[in-house]
């Protein structure tokens, strides 16, 4: 969970995420945040997403327990 937090700060460009921050409420949200972050759970969990499923979830700890098998 430590390696997936600090790569969640890196993609929302902020020093550091907890798994309660609210994914939508981040500066840099934005269409390219949320394919940067497609691509980082592909390659770090081997799952394909759309970014509609990235946008369905609303904490960063959703979206870690729905799509990184934790």
């Amino acid at each position: 969970m430590k390696n997936y937090l600090e790569r969640m700060a890196e993609l929302l460009e902020v020093d550091q995420v907890s798994v309660d921050d609210v994914l939508e409420d981040f500066e840099c949200w934005d269409s390219l945040t949320v394919l940067s972050i497609i691509a980082y759970l592909d390659e770090a969990f081997k799952v394909t997403l759309s970014a509609e499923q990235v946008c369905q979830c609303r904490t960063v700890g959703e979206l870690h327990t729905r799509y990184a098998g934790v």
